[in-house]
């Protein structure tokens, strides 16, 4: 044995899979519209005029709202005839939602929301990310083979130009040597990722129904692909590759048999339904236009009724159970989800058509940060006028007077369904209509909380879109490393709800309890900066994920201390949970 040459070897083969691996990856930091363009997914506009992709951006835009996030962009796989999805993406910020072409002409409005209730616990229980580092790492194995069949390929054409040659034989027996290791190793990879995957998509299941309490709808989905011809199948040439991140098995054939990622439709149908007679549904029965506009017309009749009663609920349980709202994470429940469709439906159309394309997103945010005075305002107003977009200065003209009287709940809602739009602008686009927006604020020489809030949850949603952004590697494993940065935190969310400074240390202290974290030290108002708040938040975003919803429960206590939730600490409460990376769904306030 020749232990140089093996060591030598190892090496080799070790930094040939890590370089492959780590330019996989690199390729995929990109984010989740990589994968889904590389399948050959295209954007559905947020203003679409197809009924069928406004269903589907409907059921996204209610489950994201209900989830405290902004709506993903949403891809279609055009040309796809089976019924299947993914998400992709490292963290909420970055995903997509793609779906095949078969999903929104076969599947109904409830089958549609199980679906998309299946992918979004996907993205919130981190599965998206461990999808791209699985697909990182076969890369890396599969490049081994890749090499072998090229030098086998090199090996025969030398052969062919010589009659006789060790080196060809020598060549010839390593590229043999290096396939069978690469796709023996990529074959067992696929195991291991079928093994997960097929867990992961059992939990996702649950997950579904748990959100939507309809087992119906992600049942109907899975006996439709039994029904349907086409199946789940997935035609495109990259479908292999992200197999396991698909909602049921997208390819076929022996060796995808050998490694399926998805449980059998049967097992899964069998475990949301127990009673089902093993009959898969053929009937091809979808929501109608008249279907949606009746449903549409239906919720609009019953939508006050129906937000008292979700209010209640949620109010109730928020005062109950402080930690209730922070237990939602990744968890929305039907109420929430009730109420992000009540949200919506109470929005003007106007309002609503403007904040779904790009021209308009924009137009709707500078109104929300506009000065209510007089002299302030018309400083602005010349500053759009001289700085941005034409059109865009028009528009928010136009805005004014449905967003100037509009009540502070409904600023978070307006938000979300504002920033997948805003994603869809260029470059410079963004560039431009970030200084306006920063100028706008900082033109009243004050930068209030309500303000300061907004900034952030756009940035923090945005800036990784179109700048390269450094990802935030965890350095703190305990909330008891970050005193400092959580006693300003707290500090912060106690002066933000309270006027007297006996409920303001009160909050502060109730808040601290819950940590049971010594040596937190109170911050008085004067004290306080937005700087340092900016540079605490960047230092708690390093935490361990399981530490943050600690945080984020403390800041919960603080709110609901004075029996008294306003909206200024709704908004800044989702401004903490959205730089940290926990998406927190709506309280009523």
């Amino acid at each position: 044995m020749d232990w140089q040459t093996f060591t030598a070897v190892s090496i080799g083969v070790g930094t040939v899979v890590l370089v492959g691996s780590l330019y996989k990856i690199m390729i995929l930091s990109a984010g989740g519209k990589t994968v889904a363009e590389a399948l050959g997914g295209q954007l559905i506009p947020q203003n679409t005029d197809d009924l069928k992709q406004r269903k589907l951006l409907n059921v996204v835009e209610e489950m994201a709202i209900a989830s405290g996030t902004p709506a993903p962009p949403v891809y279609v796989l055009v040309g796809e005839p089976g019924i299947n999805a993914f998400a992709a993406g490292f963290s909420p910020r970055d995903a997509v939602i793609g779906v095949t072409q078969g999903t929104i002409d076969h599947l109904s409005r409830d089958q549609l929301q199980g679906v998309i209730a299946h992918e979004f616990s996907h993205i919130f229980n981190g599965d998206m990310r461990l999808n791209i580092r699985l697909m990182g790492v076969l890369n890396g194995i599969l490049i081994i083979g890749f090499i072998g069949y090229y030098l086998l390929y090199s090996a025969s054409f030398s052969r062919r130009g010589r009659s006789s040659g060790n080196n060809a034989g020598g060549i010839l027996a390593l590229a043999i040597g290096l396939m069978v290791i690469g796709f023996a190793g990529t074959f067992f990879g696929g195991l291991i990722k079928a093994a997960v995957s097929r867990q992961r998509e059992y939990l996702a299941d649950a997950s579904a129904v748990q959100f939507t309490r309809n087992p119906d709808g992600i049942a109907g989905a899975l006996k439709r692909i039994g029904g349907l011809e086409f199946g789940s199948k997935v035609e495109n040439p990259g479908a292999p590759e992200v197999s396991h991140a698909f909602f049921a098995q997208g390819v076929s054939g022996f060796m995808q048999s050998l490694a399926a990622t998805h449980p059998p439709l049967a097992k899964r149908i069998l475990r949301i339904d127990p009673n089902w007679d093993g009959k898969f549904d053929s009937s091809d029965k979808t929501d109608s236009p008249r279907d949606e506009e009746e449903r549409v017309k239906k919720e609009t009749m019953t939508r006050e009724e129906l937000a008292e009663k979700v209010a209640t609920v949620i109010t109730g349980a928020a005062m109950a159970d402080v930690a209730h709202a922070i237990d939602q994470i990744g968890n929305p429940k039907p109420e929430t989800i009730n109420h992000a469709r009540v949200l919506i439906a109470e929005l003007s159309m106007i309002i609503k058509e403007a904040a779904r394309e790009p021209y308009g997103a924009r137009a709707v945010i500078y109104s929300l940060v506009l000065d209510p005075g007089r002299e302030v305002r018309g400083r602005q107003l010349g500053h759009l006028r001289e700085h941005a977009d034409p059109d865009v200065f028009v528009l928010t003209h136009k805005l004014l007077p449905d967003l100037d009287g509009l009540d502070i709940k409904y600023r978070l809602p307006i938000i979300d369904i504002a920033i997948p739009a805003l994603k869809q602008l260029s470059l410079g686009q963004y560039q431009a209509f970030r200084d306006n927006l920063v100028a706008l604020i900082e033109m009243d020489s004050r930068v209030d909380l309500l303000e300061w809030s907004l900034q952030k949850i756009l940035f923090s949603h945005l800036d990784g879109q179109f700048f390269k952004l450094a990802r935030t590697k965890t350095r703190y494993s305990n909330l008891g490393q970050l005193k400092q940065e959580i006693g300003l935190i707290l500090s912060v969310m106690a002066h933000a709800g309270q006027q007297d400074q006996n409920n303001i240390e009160e909050a502060f202290s109730a808040a601290a309890k819950t940590l049971k974290i010594s040596g937190l030290q109170f911050v008085v108002k004067n004290k306080i900066s937005l700087a340092d708040l900016d540079r605490s938040l960047q230092k708690l975003e390093k935490l361990k994920p399981l530490a943050k919803p600690q945080l984020l429960k403390a800041c919960a206590t603080s709110i609901v201390n004075d029996q008294i939730i306003s909206p200024v600490e709704i908004e800044l409460l989702r401004a903490f949970s959205a730089v940290l990376d926990c998406p927190m769904p709506p309280i009523v306030p």
